[in-house]
């Protein structure tokens, strides 16, 4: 069976966030501290390899989110805005 584009199994970078690189960072430095000695030398140099991957990558980060990304920048929101009620799904007069 053939992957469609964009499917998770289109063997292309999964891309995270800010945040989500440094759980994940967190999460294996956690993981190399609680490995036993008799853990196998190359899962914990391709755990270490990982770490300092993700370190190189936070530590560029701040530096390309200050370069000007102002694509995600929000409008500020008017007191207009706010009075605003959401617009429901089912719109009661399509139904009749």
């Amino acid at each position: 069976m053939r992957a469609f584009h964009g499917q998770f199994s289109d063997n292309q970078p999964i891309r995270r966030s800010l945040a989500e690189k440094q759980k994940q960072l967190r999460d294996l430095k956690e993981t190399l501290a609680s490995m036993k000695s008799h853990t196998a030398a190359t899962l914990r140099d391709s755990v270490r390899k990982r770490i300092v991957q993700l370190e190189a990558e936070l530590s560029a980060a701040p530096a390309l989110k200050s370069s000007g990304d102002t694509r995600s920048a929000r409008p500020p929101r008017s007191a207009d805005d706010a009075q605003r009620r959401p617009r429901s799904r089912i719109r009661s007069d399509a139904l009749s």
